[in-house]
């Protein structure tokens, strides 16, 4: 029988459950054999879900981290504790899968890179909206140069009344920032990698508190905690790349914009160009006439992500995770490329605080 990679899961809150934990519960490749959350009970609820008849259950991801028998880990713990946990882990030899955003600034983001590369373990971030059908598609098209020099992008993560109300979210301290590290973020990667871009040269930035002390709000998960409110309710950047590129990053979770639109993006070449304003469109000039293009993206999953049990993204991400581990492929999202994101999203921040550019060398 072909060896499965044992994963422990550290932080068995939402996103786990939401996405991960089931991902992994269809991996016919991986099979979850500890389960570590600081609240005991999630933990011992997640086991009897998900685990193995003699999986363990902690409250400190060190004792798990103990475990040489555990190949991987996924940490999927508020933004504040992904550097120290995941920075343990690999040195532990565990290969690892971490949540998005990948730190909560670019020094945590090397200190990840630096202990990878020590370790020589597998280390990729939660970003799978590049799996998305749509994504999989612009990228393939970029590839093939059909929109030639990208040089005008939008990353677009905008909420209308979408505030998530629990957890630690809106604890500025604990996640490092609002909309823009937590969905932004989603925006940002994917309009990085369509464009192939990740150098950039510098950046402005301005967010906002402007929604967050109201009432009687019209939130989607109920009226949030005005005193726990403590990050930006809106987020704005303009980024310029090294080769001239620019970069227009707008994100929310609290805006009076009747139309919102979530982590997707907007690329325009010299050749052509391509959103997911309504769908997938791809726009170019054809035979001296302007052209939209609406592929249809039913159908079966792109053949290079074997081993997952179904077309979700978040299957996709956890078969090309264990497939790297395994031998069997390349990471389709790179810590490397992930460390830009945060880089780039520290600049924003730093921007607005200073009222200057953020330049990045």
């Amino acid at each position: 029988m072909e060896k499965k990679v044992r994963i422990g899961v550290i932080g068995c809150g939402g996103i786990a459950n939401g996405k991960h934990m089931p991902a992994e519960k269809r991996n016919p490749a991986s099979e979850m054999v500890a389960f570590c959350d600081i609240i005991e009970e999630r933990a011992v609820k997640a086991r009897e879900e998900y685990g193995t008849p003699d999986s363990a259950v902690y409250t400190d991801y060190r004792e798990l981290l103990k475990d040489k028998s555990i190949d991987a880990v996924l940490v999927l713990t508020p933004n504040c504790a992904h550097c120290e946990i995941t920075v343990a882990a690999l040195n532990a030899g565990k290969h690892v899968l971490c949540e998005k955003p990948m730190a909560m600034n670019y020094a945590e983001a090397k200190k990840m890179l630096d202990a990878r590369d020590k370790s020589g373990k597998v280390l990729t971030i939660g970003y799978q909206n590049r799996f998305r059908p749509d994504a999989l598609y612009m990228k393939a098209r970029a590839d093939e140069d059909m929109f030639g020099d990208i040089y005008y992008a939008e990353a677009i993560a905008i909420r209308r009344r979408a505030v998530p109300t629990w957890g630690v979210f809106i604890d500025q301290e604990k996640q490092g920032g609002g909309p823009l590290i937590d969905i932004g973020t989603h925006a940002l990667d994917l309009t990085l990698f369509m464009m192939n871009n990740y150098e950039p040269a510098y950046c402005v930035g301005k967010t906002f508190h402007k929604l967050n002390k109201q009432k009687n709000t019209g939130n989607a998960w109920g009226d949030w905690d005005t005193e726990k409110f403590t990050a930006e309710d809106s987020a704005f950047g303009f980024v310029v790349m090294k080769n001239g590129a620019v970069i227009y990053l707008k994100s929310s979770w609290a805006l009076n914009m009747a139309d919102p639109r979530e982590a997707i993006t907007t690329i325009c070449g010299d050749k052509g160009g391509a959103d997911m304003i309504n769908g997938l469109r791809l726009n170019t000039v054809l035979g001296g006439k302007q052209v939209i293009i609406t592929p249809d993206l039913g159908g079966a999953s792109v053949a290079f992500f074997d081993g997952a049990a179904g077309g979700a993204p978040e299957d996709l991400e956890s078969a090309c995770f264990t497939n790297a581990i395994l031998g069997k492929g390349k990471l389709y999202v790179t810590a490397d490329q992930a460390a830009v994101v945060t880089h780039i999203l520290e600049g924003i921040y730093e921007s607005d605080k200073t009222g200057k550019p953020y330049y990045f060398d």
